[in-house]
């Protein structure tokens, strides 16, 4: 019975890796594999040497009239613990004058989950007054928050809000989608969330890479919108 299953191709020999038998194949594996740990550091690489001096913390942010949060998803309807720190960077910003509009940008894929207007509330809780808040309801990548920004609301400078693991990212890809952008990188527990997103960034920079080279369309573009100009109109 196994010699038949074993020709009807019913069972099939597990796929065994053969280590090179000769030093020059045991070296050239190596050396392959050296190229390949490169490669994939390559865009991590990119990102911190392209930001190196456009990050910092709340403290060095320079005076810029938008400010950008990135939304970082909910808890039973409410901005998650790493959310709320990236919301209370930007509060702390606009009581203290080096900000005047926040654009929250997040995702509202579907009707039961909705960033924006969470992020909106928890801002208005804290000081920041709604005609100074605007929602960007289809941010669901950095990329296509990046793009938005500039090409939907009119975006060209903003300072950027986010935990230290993913701030490099935006600021880059802000870049390369024409925003000019300061990083504020926010102070986080290094709990299981945090090196769970340090390790993520490794493989994100990747995809970072692709889209500033290949600058694809956003999910969702649309019309033009004047949300974050009437916010700058509007008195403080």
């Amino acid at each position: 019975m196994p010699a038949r299953a074993w020709r009807s191709g019913r069972l099939r020999r597990p796929v065994r890796l053969r280590v090179p038998r000769t030093r020059t194949g045991r070296r050239r594996a190596v050396q392959a594999l050296m190229g390949l740990c490169v490669l994939a550091l390559l865009p991590a690489t990119w990102l911190f040497v392209s930001t190196d001096d456009k990050v910092g913390t709340v403290a060095d942010a320079p005076r810029t009239r938008v400010a950008m949060v990135f939304g970082a998803g909910l808890w039973k309807g409410e901005p998650s613990p790493y959310l709320a720190h990236r919301l209370d960077a930007a509060a702390e910003l606009y009581r203290t004058g080096r900000i005047e509009v926040v654009l929250v940008t997040g995702d509202n894929s579907r009707e039961d989950y909705d960033e924006p207007d969470a992020m909106r509330a928890y801002l208005k809780k804290h000081g920041v007054p709604g005609r100074h808040i605007v929602s960007d309801y289809a941010g669901f990548d950095t990329w296509d928050s990046c793009v938005r920004a500039k090409k939907i609301f009119g975006v060209h400078r903003a300072v950027l809000i986010s935990q230290g693991f993913h701030i490099r990212r935006a600021v880059a890809l802000c870049a390369a989608a024409g925003v000019s952008s300061y990083g504020v990188g926010v102070d986080a527990v290094h709990d299981a969330t945090w090196y769970y997103g340090g390790a993520r960034e490794i493989f994100a920079a990747g995809k970072a890479a692709l889209d500033a080279t290949f600058h694809p369309d956003p999910h969702f573009l649309g019309e033009r919108e004047r949300g974050v100009d009437r916010a700058l109109t509007a008195p403080r």
